[in-house]
This record gives C-alpha cells, structure tokens and sequence, in this order.
C-alpha cells in the first residue's frame, strides 16, 4: 500500500464499514419530488397577554379569547430600563441605513440660537413646541437637542414619533420606552399611575393634534419635559397650556447658498449660483427644498460627466486633486427650470434607476409610506431593489419617520401630478396580497409586523373604497392576517384600525364569516379598553351573525367574552347560553296562576322579568275558581302559604263545629215523644242547606215541597236553642234547615227517636277529599214533607251560603266563636 494515499483501514475502519456508515449519513441521492405527506403543517400565532386584570389569548384562528386574570399570573410591577437598554432601544427604533453610497452628511446651519434656547428650557423643565413649515428642519434640529439633553433626565431622553399616532398611543408608547414589561398592557389606572412618577425629555415629532388632547398628555406626565415639533396647520394649544412656543423659520440666503455647497461638495458657478438665488426666494429658504436642488446639481454633473473617465483612477471622490477633469460627455445640459427647481421630485425620479422609480410608485399608492428595504426585492421583482432605499433617500425624496421612511413634504403631490398613481390599484393589491402573507407568517415577530403597521394599513386604506370584489377581498385577507399580529404586538392603535377597515371591507365583500371575526375582535378590544357598552354591541352582533352560519366554535367563543362582560358590568344572564333565572319545580295549586319567568335579552334598561300566567283548565276551573274565593288571585310563593294556612284554620273550625254537633243533647219539644233532631230524605240527597233559585223561601211555608212532587200535612220537627246534630254537610261546610215547619203544625205525638242511621247522600260529582258522617237521625215518615234537596258546592262550584236568621243558626255561631 501506498504510504502516502493510506486507505481508512489505517485509522480503525475498514472499507465496507465506512462505505455503509457514509450511506447512513447520507442517502445516495436526493428524491427527485418532494415527499408532501411528512411536511408539517403551518402552526397559527397563538400569543398570551396580559391587558389589566384580564388574560387575552390572541386566536387568529377562531377569534381571541380573554377571561379573568388568575391569581397567580399577575404580572410584576413593571421594571425601569437601564441606561444601556434604552440606548439599545433607541438604536434598533432608528430607521435604517438605507443600502448604496452613503447619504451626505449636512451640518445644522444658522440653528445655533434656536438651539441653546431649547436646550435652556429643557433643562429648566419647561416643555417646548417647535412649529415650522415642512421641510424647514425641525427633524435635524430636534436630533441636535436631544444629544445635548441626554443627562437632564433620570429617564433620558425618550424619542416618539406622532405620525398617524393618538394620545393613547402616544402614552402606551412612553411606558413601553421607559419600563420593561413584555406581553403586559397595564389598564389607563396604572398607566397613569406609572407615567407620574416618569422623569423623561420627551421629544416628539410630527405632532398631529393640539388643544385639549395635547394637555391631557401633559397632564398625565407631570415630571416629563416635551419638546414638540408640528406644522403651523396642527391645532394650537389650550389657553391655560404651560408651552413655550418657538417658531422656526427658513434659512437666509447666504446659509442655504451654503448648504447647496455642501451637499454637491464643489464651488458653484455664477449661473448655479444665481439660480440658487432665485430659488431661495421661491422656496423661503426651506432647507430641504435647497437638499433636493443640490441633488438635481450632482445628477447634472454625471450627465455632464464622460463614464470612461472613471476607468483610470474610479470613483470620482477617489481620484487625486491634481487628475485632469474627464471630458464632459454632454456639456450642454442645462440647469433647472426654476419649476423645476421648486417641485424637483418629478425629474429626480426620472434619472433614478427602474427599481427606485418602481418604489416610488408603490409609495404613491401605499398613501406616501414606503415599504422597508427587505419588502422591495419581493414587491418590484429585483432581487438588488433594496438599493432603490439608498437613492432616494439621497436625492431628498425621503424623510425618516419614526423607525421607517415615507416620501418627503411635498413629494406625494409632485409624483402624483406627474402620473405616478397611474397604476396605484394594482400596486396596493399587489403590497396587500404580500403583506398578507407576510404577517401571517409564523416566523415573523409581532414586532417586526407592528414596526410595518403604517404600510400595512395604508395598503387596506387603498383597496376599501373600491366596488371590485377582488379589491375587497384582498382588504379582507390582509386585515384577517395582520390584526391579529398588531394585537401580539401591543400596538392596539393599528389593531384597531385594522379591524374597522376588514370589518367595512367584509361588508362590501359579502364574506359574513369575516365580518363576524372582526365584530368579535372589536368586542374583545372594547372589553380590553374598558368599553363594556362597545363590547356588548360587538360580540352580540358576532354571536348572531355566527349562529346564522352555524359556527359553533365561534359563537361558544363569542358567548364567553360576552359573559365575561356581563359579569364585569353587573348585567342579567347571556343569551344563548342556558343561564335564565329561577322557576317554580312545583306546580301551583289550582285556581292558583303559574309564574313563569321570561328572560328577555336587554329588553329593559334594568333587568325585569317578564311574568306570564298560566291559563287553568276548564274542568280545574269550575271546581277551584270559586273554592278558592280571593286567594285564587294570589300567584307568589308567600301568598300560597297564606292561602293553605287559612285552609288549615277554616278546617279546624269546621272540626269544632262537627264535634260540638256530636256531643250536643236535643231538647224535646211539643211532647215526650218528639225530637229535634233533622231527618234524612229517603232518596240520598243533601240536606237543605242552600236557597237557589226557583226553591221555595223558608218565609213561605205553602210552597214546601218535596223532590218527587207530593205534599203531606205531615209537620216537621220543632227547632229548639241547640245545634242540629244534622249541621254538617258531607262536604264538611256548616249547613243548617233553611225551610224550618211551621209553627201551625202540631208535632207528632207519636214520633220517637229513630234509632236508624240516615243513609249517606250521593253525588254525580267525586267525593272531596275531606268529609263527615252524618249523625243518626230518625227515620222519615211516609208521611212527611221531606225538604227540598239544594245543590251543594260539589255540584255548583259555588261556597255555600250562610244559614238565615233562625234559632239554629244562632246557635251554630255561638258553638263555633268559642273554640275559634
């Protein structure tokens, strides 16, 4: 074997072993599809926060789902950032470097005195508002300041942009520059009580409101100083605001000469000079519009300029001060319209490579904010178009806002009258359509999707006015992507802007399911902001929007966060969700009216139970409705105690009166052989106990009568003091002879004591459940008259009548008062 080409035996593996270990680690070759079944599907964003008391769990799926706060998962009190962590902070809030030759790098020109003023208020804690025209400088002036207050503060210096951006937002935005406390949104409460104790030069460009919002940004941050920027167009202060007020004006001719100087980095000739003059008066001495003529001048001179001159000795900054000057390659390129000089943006663009005026138009259609460098390749098609960033931003076509850039004062305006909106609708789907899967995407951080929520929500701005189903539905996909990331990412300004906007462009699109996701969305954002009245509005409109579809998941979510407002605001049970209130188990008597409660959803100012009576039957009704007598019109549970309660009583009573009935001796009248006791008809029937109508009066004794029709002299028995043992009805009530003989009659002497029971009487009607037997009384006569029979309250449904004015009944009323 060779020494120098030693086989892999000699370092412990033979030749077959390590042929099948290479195998193992490596397959032969690759397939040549790939294998769809083992690729794992797309996970969905689930991110948990704390919003106040209240967990909020971000669904993009079925819609975000927030309950109470348990115990153990409040957050800490939110910590202070260090010194390092807010410069890191503030350095990754920086918009970027764009790509390319670098940006000249102005000085601040003839700024020296606004400067030290600011600076001097500052430090005396005064807050400031710096007013100037756009594109006067306020940007670079504000840099310079806050460089010099970096020590003033405890807290430091806290950049914040207002572009776009609310009180709140702006407040939110403090908190989270000055305290660490990730996925935690304190409620207002704490907000405000965590803000007082901030001390912070706070320095805020771009302002976009005044008057009474700006003092209650003041008044939530008593030992902050401000120092503000905004446009003589934006509201002015309260009255009663602590401001100091600072306008800033243009430059003089001389420093913007100087500036032009600068920036194109050469002398000027008598004509550029001239024209810069000319210019100056135009413009009033704007800064930026002086930036953009300087870069018109450079591109002049490359137009001027041979491009083989560079071969020998490069770039043109590269080549040594005693090189000749290359041969101009068109020495008659004329300057600048003074027009042109005004409103450069137009001819800027028009010497700028296809990639940067490809982002100049998806700029103009995405509302003036430029997408960031990373999106460029993607959106124009140019794997090198993230350069485009380095071009504009060098010919003064872009300014830096917040950790982004958008088109310049002006530039919108310019491009737009030179037909760069030609194409605009195709260009918004298109960023629409990208957006949406980006933001989607798991890979990307909410931050990173909050960072481009100005681009995202210009993109939905663009596609909502139109009737095109196709532009909807890409405002509706791109809202359902990118809310729920704005959400994770604690930037609920965009959250909810977005929602409103896929809520509208669902509605136009005729998507009910999205639209029902976005109402939800609002609805949990409502209850999160301290909004119940909102939050109940929305989640209603979900649940039934998701009961018409038939999207259980949803309406179950739905179902829960609106329960969760009712509980919070103190409301009545949810509906939908099984909670009514309380019923009867038992029913009520009869006579007696069912109490159903109704649960009505919000019907009411108060919570009111709607109350609904239960018709009885007929056939209860003739037997209860007069039995009943007043307690039938009694329908709560208390009152039914009353009712069986007096029963009890009036069943005691009329035990009293059977017994004393009973036990009492009669008195002989009319002779030895008579009794006073009441006899029993022969055919079963009740005692006469009632007067109907059509009976005979106990005031007239000529029409007695029996049932069957036939008359006898025959007289009855004489009445004496004491109660008839016959005072009892086999229903129990007190009855007594209401057609007593006449006292014409002679008694019968020969009529004795019967010691033969009467037979019980009988009825068509059911026995009652309570009765007495009735006492033995002598057997009738042939020859008596027996007493009419009266219906009783069996047959009538009517109570019986009381007893008339007769010795009998005087004497049933003074047995019965005594044991009552």
């Amino acid at each position: 074997m060779d020494p120098i080409h030693r086989g892999p035996e000699e370092f412990g593996h033979d030749s077959k072993g390590f042929a099948e270990e290479a195998g193992r680690r490596r397959p032969s070759r690759d397939p040549l599809t790939p294998d769809f079944g083992q690729q794992t599907p797309q996970q969905a964003r689930v991110v948990t926060l704390v919003a106040g008391d209240l967990v909020l769990t971000v669904n993009p799926v079925d819609g975000s789902e927030v309950e109470l706060c348990p115990p153990g998962r409040q957050p800490a009190a939110p910590v202070r950032r260090t010194p390092e962590e807010r410069a890191d902070r503030a350095r990754a809030a920086a918009p970027p470097v764009p790509p390319g030759p670098p940006v000249p790098q102005l000085p601040l020109l003839r700024r020296d005195d606004e400067r030290e003023r600011l600076t001097r208020l500052l430090a005396r804690g005064r807050s400031v508002r710096l007013t100037g025209p756009a594109g006067s400088g306020r940007t670079a002036l504000l840099d310079a300041v806050a460089a010099d207050c970096a020590d003033f503060a405890p807290d430091g210096v806290v950049r914040l942009n207002g572009h776009k951006r609310t009180v709140t937002d702006l407040l939110y935005g403090l908190f989270d520059a000055v305290h660490d406390a990730p996925l935690y949104r304190p409620d207002r409460t704490v907000l405000l009580e965590t803000l007082r104790t901030t001390g912070a030069v706070v320095v805020l460009d771009d302002l976009e409101f005044g008057g009474a919002a700006l003092d209650e940004l003041l008044d939530a941050t008593p030992e902050c100083a401000y120092l503000l920027a905004a446009t003589p167009d934006v509201a002015a202060p309260g009255a009663d605001s602590p401001l100091e007020e600072v306008f800033l004006a243009g430059l003089d001719r001389a420093a913007s000469l100087e500036l032009l100087e600068r920036f194109v980095e050469r002398q000027l000739t008598e004509e550029e000079a001239n024209w810069a003059g000319d210019l100056w008066f135009e413009s009033e001495g704007l800064p930026l519009r002086f930036v953009q003529a300087g870069a018109l001048l450079r591109q002049r001179d490359e137009l001027r300029t041979d491009p083989t001159a560079y071969d020998e000795y490069g770039y043109l900054e590269n080549r040594p001060a005693d090189a000749p000057v290359p041969a101009a390659a068109d020495s008659d390129v004329p300057l600048p319209s003074l027009g042109e000089g005004a409103a450069p943006a137009a001819l800027l663009a028009s010497r700028l490579s296809g990639a940067a005026r490809d982002t100049l138009r998806f700029a103009v259609a995405l509302g003036g904010e430029v997408p960031h460098q990373a999106h460029l390749p993607a959106l124009v098609g140019d794997t090198h178009a993230d350069a485009a960033l380095g071009e504009l931003a060098g010919c003064g076509l872009l300014s830096p806002a917040g950790s982004r850039y958008r088109l310049a004062a002006g530039v919108l305006a310019q491009l737009v009258a030179a037909g760069y909106d030609d194409d605009s609708v195709d260009r918004a789907r298109t960023a629409a359509q990208h957006y949406a899967w980006w933001t989607g995407h798991p890979s990307v951080t909410p931050a990173r999707a909050a960072a481009e929520a100005d681009a995202v929500i210009a993109a939905m701005n663009q596609l909502v006015p139109g009737e095109g189903s196709g532009r909807t539905s890409a405002a509706v996909l791109l809202a359902r992507s990118s809310a729920p990331a704005f959400a994770a990412g604690l930037h609920w300004g965009a959250w909810e802007r977005a929602l409103r906007i896929g809520q509208e462009a669902g509605r136009l699109a005729g998507e009910v399911a999205e639209e029902a996701y976005f109402h939800h969305e609002l609805g949990v954002l409502a209850l999160c902001t301290g909004h119940p009245d909102r939050a109940r509005a929305e989640l209603e409109t979900a649940i039934s929007m998701r009961g018409a579809l038939a999207d259980k998941s949803g309406a179950v979510a739905g179902r829960r966060a609106l329960a969760l407002v009712e509980d919070r605001s103190g409301g009545g049970p949810v509906p939908g969700d099984g909670g009514t209130a309380a019923v009867f188990e038992a029913s009520p008597p009869l006579g007696v009216p069912a109490v159903i409660p109704v649960s009505m959803q919000r019907a009411f100012d108060d919570d009111t139970a709607v109350v609904a009576s239960v018709p009885v039957p007929p056939s209860a009704a003739g037997k209860g409705e007069r039995r009943g007598g007043p307690l039938a019109l009694i329908g709560g549970a208390r009152r039914n105690l009353v009712a069986a309660g007096a029963g009890v009583l009036l069943a005691g009573v009329l035990g009293t009166v059977v017994t004393l009935g009973l036990t009492s001796n009669s008195d002989p009248q009319g002779g030895a052989g008579t009794s006073s006791e009441q006899e029993a008809p022969d055919d079963g029937g009740v005692y006469d106990d009632e007067v109907t109508a059509g009976d005979p009066t106990p005031d007239d004794p000529s029409t007695s009568a029996s049932p069957s029709g036939s008359s006898s002299a025959s007289p009855g028995p004489s009445v004496s003091g004491s109660a008839s043992p016959g005072g009892v009805t086999p229903s129990g009530t007190s009855s007594s002879s209401d057609a007593p003989s006449s006292p014409d009659t002679p008694s019968s002497p020969g009529a004795t004591k019967s010691s033969v029971p009467p037979s019980k009487p009988t009825s068509s009607k059911p026995a009652p459940t309570r009765s007495a037997t009735a006492p033995s009384s002598p057997a009738p006569s042939e020859t008596d008259d027996s007493p009419t029979p009266t219906p009783t309250e069996s047959d009538t449904g009517e109570a019986p009548t009381g007893p008339d004015s007769s010795d009998l009944a005087d004497g049933v009323s003074s047995s019965s008062a005594g044991p009552a």
